[in-house]
């Protein structure tokens, strides 16, 4: 066994073409590291939620420049076989680690392969890569990024010619035609041959923002601004400038890109610690808002002033926001279908029905959310909202932002923020209260036990609340393929449990609606709602065995 173990390695060994990750296996096999070396070739990273996604380093569980290369071959395979022999691909990175070079090898594999290959001018926001797939005619796109992940991460995501990431049956497809592929030393890899976008790709995106304002609408919200040590900034400033208004104050020390990601833990909006330099910077800065994008600048977050909140300001949790935006997009007179992943609030389907507009709920992620006929918004708990459909069909953390600053100004002139807003929504439809119980795993086994265990013996009831309802998703339902993941009804409270396609987490979404007879229960509905979203996710947590 550790014979064919330290064989497998060799071979690997001599084809990669990277110095640095030869050097890393190479010291692998010297040293008789098998453990080490059973968990990198233990199987193949697969294609999943955003195509391939994981650690950088050597062997085929890691990313590398042999596994893109792969990668990179299969998918042209995969676009010959469906009739786009000298189509175009168009290819965008971020500024993580070994980006520049994952983006080069696809570029050389898709040329190689009779394709027609074109970079992006430089590390670029992913909408700018979704944008441009449609703009240029393109038969594919692919993003080299891990979004939010840590900084040791990187990934491969993959768009067809429509603009959205693969579904099935192309990602099973690419998938066997990556395993098809054979000696790397047979995929022809030219030096050059492709090329490299000029800026003007991005000025078409940046006018393209502009269509998602209203015209004549205030522009006065004053903001401060981190992308997180992504590549956010370059692009969210020009696009502020063009729409008019007042420039972004810059969280200085998360502005420039930085693979490292030096001031925070995990860069996303979301985790514990990675606000706490735009907090201290809006604290100096005094603005209407924060806005804050991951890495790949493709989620939005948004804080706000809050005088009961710890040191003034309040992270909005990405429902809320999608609440907002919809509202906002509502009183601008808005047609066409509103949309959400199963995950995210059922404040989206009130604030529809009540405006005579279509509903749907997918799957998680926006390779669904994307394909709804007639989309006209859609939007995702974790950070992600769709408001331009049709120029970028995905997430846009950059159109987001400035949609955001227009209802923020819309509401600054009337003397009202987001809050007085979202009081608003919570009268009109009842409180909806959402929170998230989430398990990061170093072992994958845990989360696989936590859902056999729920399979098993399902609750019948959380927080005192009995469960009217349990649907098992991998069955899926008359709306929904089928997906790893378990939905509860409870009275008056939702809990959908599922283990994440990107990160090594199991991930439960609860929600809870709590009706308000006028202004003066608010107070009142807040406290029960985050009393009974405390229960939930404690009892939650002891029936999955976590």
């Amino acid at each position: 066994m550790q014979h064919d173990l330290i064989a497998q390695a060799r071979t690997w060994l001599a084809e990669d073409p990277d110095p640095e990750t030869r050097d890393e296996l190479a010291a692998l096999i010297e040293s008789g590291a098998t453990q080490e070396l059973a968990v990198r070739f233990a199987g193949t990273l697969q294609f999943g939620t955003a195509g391939l996604r994981g650690e950088l380093g050597a062997g085929p569980m890691r990313m590398n420049r042999s596994v893109v290369i792969r990668a990179a071959a299969g998918l042209a395979a995969y676009l010959k076989a469906q009739g786009q022999d000298g189509g175009l691909v168009v290819i965008g990175y971020d500024a993580r680690y070994k980006s520049a070079d994952f983006a080069r090898d696809t570029a050389a594999v898709m040329t190689g392969a009779g394709l027609r290959a074109a970079v992006l001018p430089r590390p670029l926001p992913t909408p700018v890569l979704a944008y441009a797939i449609r703009h240029l005619g393109a038969v594919a796109g692919v993003e080299v990024t891990a979004s939010h992940n840590p900084p040791r991460d990187n990934g491969y995501k993959v768009y067809l010619g429509d603009g959205s990431q693969i579904v099935p049956p192309a990602d099973g497809e690419i998938a066997a035609a990556i395993a098809a592929v054979g000696p790397l030393a047979d995929v022809v890899r030219p030096e050059d041959g492709w090329e490299v976008l000029g800026e003007d790709v991005l000025d078409a995106y940046l006018a393209r923002t502009d269509a998602v304002l209203s015209a004549g609408s205030p522009r006065t919200a004053r903001t401060v601004y981190t992308a997180m040590h992504g590549v956010g900034t370059s692009v969210l400033t020009a696009a502020f400038e063009r729409a008019g208004f007042p420039a972004p104050v810059l969280v200085a020390e998360q502005a420039e890109p930085d693979p490292a990601f030096p001031t925070v833990a995990f860069p996303n909006p979301e985790e514990p610690g990675a606000m706490d330099l735009a907090f201290a910077t809006a604290r100096r800065a005094a603005p209407d808002l924060i806005i804050a994008n991951d890495p790949d600048a493709d989620r939005c977050a948004v804080a706000v002033p809050d005088p009961a909140a710890d040191g003034g300001w309040r992270m909005l949790r990405g429902d809320e926001v999608g609440a907002l935006l919809a509202a906002h997009l509502v009183e601008r007179g808005a047609s066409g279908v509103f949309a959400e992943s199963i995950v995210s609030s059922s404040l989206l389907g009130r604030i529809a029905e009540k405006a005579g507009l279509g509903y749907e709920e997918t799957l998680t992620g926006f390779k669904w959310i994307a394909r709804v006929e007639g989309l006209r918004y859609g939007y995702e708990e974790a950070l992600g909202y769709c408001v331009d459909p049709e120029g970028v069909r995905d997430k846009d953390g950059i159109t987001a932002a400035l949609l955001v600053a227009e209802l923020a100004s819309v509401l600054k002139e009337r003397g009202r923020t987001l809050l007085d807003l979202l009081d608003d929504l919570a009268l009109a439809h009842g409180l909806h209260a959402t929170d998230q119980l989430s398990v990061r795993v170093e072992d994958l086994t845990v989360i696989a036990d936590a859902m056999a265990r729920l399979r098993e013996q399902p609750p019948t009831a959380l927080a005192g609340l009995a469960v009217t309802s349990a649907e098992d998703l991998t069955r899926g339902t008359d709306r929904l393929p089928p997906t790893d993941g378990l939905r509860y009804h409870l009275e008056g409270a939702r809990v959908i449990v599922r283990p994440s396609g990107t990160e090594p987490k199991l991930k439960c979404y609860l929600e809870v609606v709590v009706p308000v007879a006028g202004a003066a229960g608010l107070p009142a509905a807040r406290a029960r709602g985050a009393e009974l979203l405390a229960a939930i996710k404690r009892d939650l947590a002891a029936a999955a065995g976590i």
